[in-house]
């Protein structure tokens, strides 16, 4: 008894929930043929949090037929964009010959690594139908010797993205673990991607490594985080110190709807970050070389 008393001691002693540095809003933008994002960062009040270079938040908005819009052939090297459809259905294609459709609570994870040329356009159906689009695109950075791989994919149907509830706290865990689950993507940067929902006044707590980074992104509602209950509220952006290896979300008591939001961190990378477009390097010659290979091919085509 005295053996498991002291036990208890230590692990309360080594726990430390993590502190807000600061809450910012994402910024309305378009991309691709002109479908609105908010863009959580790049900003004007938060360029990137290593190793996570940008965080689009597309939708939720209503497609009329005929009218939805997405992103057509354009390049990509030296990081991984992961797509989170929560509705709609996006069809892919790239350069490497790989195709396939992006549906509701879907990830497609691709490592573009050395370069390919790929576009996300509605699936055809759902274009000519209509219907409610929102997903998220978030872009990793690839360490520099990983930064010439050979590109991937990971592609995960809803079904098989691990979930776990208890106490009104819903977790899906596409990258890291959480309350038991585990999840089964690769990742080339040790990272956590979690997608809470909190029922009002639920409250989780989630072990993150001291030495992340870690950022929450509200979807919908209201919530407290942190060790001083900081609130945030739909479409902004909360980073975290790294102060602590906890971090603390609250659902708010006065909301009728429950909280959704994502849960990021990862390891810092701590190298040097040249960027242009769709390509993130880590000098401005190896941003050269990128464009003079698009330029000349050297990333291919889509042609089927």
């Amino acid at each position: 008894m005295k053996q498991n008393t002291i036990n208890q001691n230590l692990v309360k002693n080594t726990t430390k929930t993590r502190s807000v540095l600061q809450v910012t809003n994402a910024k309305t933008t378009l991309e691709g043929e002109g479908f609105v994002v908010h863009r959580a960062f790049p900003n004007g009040s938060l360029r990137e949090v290593d190793p996570f270079l940008l965080l689009d938040e597309m939708g939720p908005i209503e497609i009329s037929a005929g009218e939805a819009k997405g992103a057509p052939d354009h390049p990509h090297r030296g990081f991984e964009t992961v797509t989170y459809m929560i509705d709609g259905v996006f069809e892919h294609k790239d350069s490497q010959g790989h195709s396939g459709k992006i549906k509701a609570g879907d990830i497609q994870w691709m490592t573009a690594g050395s370069g390919v040329i790929h576009s996300e356009m509605p699936e055809k159906e759902f274009s000519q139908k209509g219907g409610t689009l929102h997903g998220f695109q978030l872009w990793v950075n690839l360490p520099k010797k990983d930064k010439m791989m050979n590109p991937r994919y990971q592609d995960l149907p809803a079904n098989k993205i691990p979930i776990a509830q208890k106490d009104g706290v819903k977790v899906k865990v596409i990258a890291g673990e959480s309350m038991g689950e585990k999840a089964i993507i690769d990742t080339r940067t040790p990272i956590i991607y979690l997608h809470f929902t909190l029922q009002p006044n639920a409250k989780v707590t989630q072990t993150i490594p001291q030495n992340y980074n870690a950022f929450a992104y509200v979807i919908n509602g209201e919530g407290l985080f942190g060790d001083k209950q900081i609130s945030a509220h739909k479409e902004q952006i909360v980073l975290f110190e790294q102060d602590g290896n906890e971090i603390t979300i609250k659902a708010s008591d006065e909301m009728s709807s429950p909280l959704d939001v994502l849960l990021i961190a990862g390891i810092p990378l701590g190298e040097p970050v040249a960027r242009y477009g769709p390509f993130v390097m880590n000098t401005e010659d190896e941003i050269k070389q990128a464009i003079l290979d698009y330029n000349t091919g050297k990333m291919g085509k889509i042609d089927f």
